[in-house]
């Protein structure tokens, strides 16, 4: 088994950190409220006063919230005092901006990075079914294959840079943003002529529209049930800001980015930016507020 460390305990990185001591891995937990790491203290992992402290017990993983957290947390001096065998794995939502930064600092302070970001909800990470993009030395990513196993039903390598592979998760989200605007508005059109959204979710799940995303998030519109939530509407509204931000860098325009955009900010304004991103549905039927509340 292997020692690591996770850096980040929200949702996301408490459910990994869970399947990494459930499969027997010695694993270090750190994060800036001390008191999010106390079950899993409880539950056999070891307890890191500081992210250096994190480096001293293995490969860090690290599940932040956004560019700003990632940044703090792994600032210059940090990297500078985590000595030459310390490897981050940066496996955060972030920019590409964001990405090729971290890298560039991380090679000038001696420490092996990589970008994993990762398909999938808590949930998924707790039961090791996360799909893992990951970009960077290939080496190094062999060297960690039996933590990402562990992690993950499958290891996608998506490039040589680290910062290749927020791109191609900043990608699969802009996709899977197409899929649920295109589900909210199918069910608002047949229920403004009488239809229950329920009847046309078993014919689309049942014929032309099989996968996942159809047929889970789309329950949820159907449902009109967005708590909890697996994924915050005021995340998916952040990484539409990614991909605007990775589309402009490049001089590309995405034609229905600004008409994605103003469904998560009317979501939003309903109330609804806490609740799952399937609550879109909501700002497209017109709807004052969801019926799950």
């Amino acid at each position: 088994m292997a020692r690591v460390s996770v850096a980040g305990l929200g949702n996301m990185g408490k459910g990994m950190a869970r399947r990494l001591l459930a499969e027997g891995h010695d694993v270090t937990v750190w994060n800036r409220h001390p008191e999010a790491g106390d079950e899993l203290v409880a539950s056999g992992a070891e307890r890191a006063g500081s992210v250096a402290d994190l480096f001293a017990a293995g490969p860090v993983l690290s599940m932040l919230a956004d560019d700003a957290a990632v940044a703090a947390v792994f600032d210059d001096s940090v990297l500078a005092g985590a000595g030459p065998d310390a490897v981050h794995v940066g496996m955060s939502t972030i920019s590409v901006e964001a990405g090729r930064a971290l890298a560039e600092r991380h090679e000038a302070a001696g420490v092996g990075y990589l970008g994993v970001p990762v398909l999938g909800r808590p949930d998924a990470a707790e039961a090791g079914q996360l799909n893992l993009l990951a970009a960077g030395d290939s080496g190094l990513i062999d060297s960690l294959e039996p933590v990402f196993s562990t992690l993950g039903r499958r290891i996608w390598r998506v490039g040589a840079q680290p910062w290749q592979a927020n791109l191609v998760k900043i990608t699969m989200n802009l996709l899977l943003i197409h899929a649920l605007e295109a589900i909210a508005e199918g069910f608002a059109l047949v229920e403004r002529h009488g239809i229950d959204a329920h009847d046309l979710h078993e014919v689309m799940t049942g014929t032309l529209l099989t996968g996942p995303v159809y047929q889970g998030y789309g329950k949820e519109m159907a449902d009109r049930a967005y708590m909890p939530a697996g994924f915050r509407t005021v995340l998916g509204n952040k990484d539409l800001g990614l991909a605007k931000a990775a589309a402009d860098g490049v001089g590309l325009e995405l034609p229905t980015m600004s008409a994605l955009r103003q469904t998560f900010q009317d979501a939003i304004d309903l109330g609804l930016g806490d609740h799952d991103w399937a609550s879109i549905a909501e700002a497209v039927r017109g709807s004052d507020a969801p019926r799950d509340e």
